[in-house]
């Protein structure tokens, strides 16, 4: 107390003071509580080691068959022996029984293991037979693809053949067709042909009767030339011009002469024409040559080609025409 004192009167009259000592008893206390519990904790640890493990016993199962050994021969019966008279033991000591553990369980290491093994072989066979069905899927799919390919081609080659069948039915029905056609073509110009043969020699027939009885009527004329002079007098002023020029027009228009003009002069060939009296011609006579006889023969033909010859207005015809043609004129 007069130490405090002293300190604040030395400070100089300060309101600072030191604080007093703390109490020693609680910490004792809790130091020989401490100390206490750590000696307890070491008995019962010591006498807790001293005690015996308690045995624990696994039966193993083997799960082969084992075969059971022979039963053993029988052995003799021991002579009775006098019981030893059991001794009076000591007392024991009696020992406080620790407290009870608990058995620890068998160890199930080797099911385990057998298990674990048996999921494998499960899981493997499980997966196979996966894998075989997705197989035997696969070719289920892939025999129906086959199956469905192979009947889309036999349809096609059906309708292949039906169209070639079609097509050869056709094609034979138009060659009948056209067979028939050209039968009955053939058959029309063979018709055809007999008329006109039929017509040609009805009018050649015809033709023949009218040359016979013109040259008849000529050669009893040239046996009179009295009469004939009579009868060019009477026949010659009644000659039509325009008669004589449709003739000379016809007979240029069938007339080609292929040669040159490019000649002196206007060379001209001259036609004496005798006709029946359908103005089918009954002979040509070259009276008058121009000097070239390409163009003479070209105007020949001409002539020849332009029977029958055209009529009058009348419808008769002069029996015998004299006509002539100049080279360049016929152009």
């Amino acid at each position: 107390m007069s130490a405090t004192k002293q300190n604040s009167n030395a400070i100089g009259g300060s309101h600072y003071q030191v604080p007093p000592e703390p109490n020693r008893w609680p910490s004792i206390g809790l130091a020989v509580g401490v100390h206490a519990l750590l000696l307890a904790f070491l008995v019962v640890g010591i006498n807790w080691t001293n005690n015996q493990p308690v045995a624990v016993e696994a039966e193993v199962w083997d799960t082969s068959v084992q075969q059971a050994a022979p039963p053993a021969p029988p052995q003799p019966e021991p002579e009775p022996q006098p019981e030893p008279q059991p001794e009076t033991p000591p007392p024991t000591p009696r020992v406080a029984e620790p407290p009870p553990v608990a058995e620890p369980a068998p160890p199930k290491q080797p099911d385990i293991a057998l298990e674990r093994e048996k999921k494998r072989k499960e899981e493997l066979k499980r997966k196979e037979e996966e894998k075989a069905e997705r197989e035997r899927e696969l070719a289920q799919q892939k025999r129906e693809e086959e199956k469905k390919e192979k009947a889309l081609a036999e349809k096609k080659a059906r309708e292949d053949e039906k169209k070639k069948a079609e097509e050869l039915a056709r094609k034979e029905e138009e060659a009948e067709k056209k067979k028939l056609a050209e039968k009955e073509k053939l058959a029309k110009e063979k018709a055809e042909k007999l008329a006109k043969a039929k017509a040609e020699k009805a009018e050649a027939a015809k033709l023949d009767k009218l040359r016979n009885e013109e040259m008849k009527r000529l050669m009893s004329g040239a046996g009179n030339p009295s009469s004939t002079g009579s009868a060019e007098k009477s026949t010659a002023p009644r000659i039509d011009k325009g008669y004589i020029a449709s003739i000379a027009a016809k007979i240029k228009g069938n007339t080609s002469y292929p040669g040159s003009t490019d000649v002196p002069g206007n060379p001209e060939v001259v036609f004496q024409v005798e006709q029946l009296p359908t103005g089918e011609i009954l002979s040509v006579r070259k009276t008058k040559s121009s000097g070239i006889p390409a163009f003479d023969e070209a105007v020949e033909r001409g002539i020849n080609k332009s029977s029958p010859l055209p009529k009058k207005k009348d419808g008769t015809v002069e029996r015998s025409v004299q006509v002539g043609f100049k080279l360049k004129e016929m152009n």
